[in-house]
């Protein structure tokens, strides 16, 4: 839970401060494996300093979710290079709901030990 609550923190302080723009989706990278074949889109965007920078996605997916050309509304952090998000629920809250699916189990399992041995 304390890295879900984490992770959502980071992700809102990165949305309040961070600077808002549109990426182009300038090449997708295939990676094969033994389920197949995923796609990772590589946007480009212009910072506030007139700077064109790269950004890979972390997420990878099979058909692609984006095509060479398509524009995405990004945010980035402009002091931390490597601190970009796509604004999509996905890209703003996956580690925060990952986290979640994993502690929501052990939340119930251990909560309904302690509520059971208390009566």
């Amino acid at each position: 839970m304390y890295f879900a609550l984490r992770a959502y923190n980071n992700t809102n302080s990165l949305l309040q401060e961070g600077i808002k723009t549109t990426a182009v989706v300038v090449k997708m990278v295939s990676s094969s494996s033994s389920d197949g074949t995923t796609y990772r889109p590589i946007f480009e965007f212009t910072d506030r300093g007139n700077t064109v920078r790269t950004y890979k996605s972390s997420v990878s997916s099979s058909p692609p979710s984006y095509k060479v050309g398509d524009k995405v509304k990004i945010v980035y952090n402009p002091k931390e290079d490597d601190e970009v998000k796509t604004i999509t629920f996905w890209g703003l809250y996956r580690w925060t709901i990952i986290l979640l699916c994993i502690a929501s189990p052990l939340l119930i399992i251990g909560g309904g030990y302690l509520w059971y041995s208390s009566i």
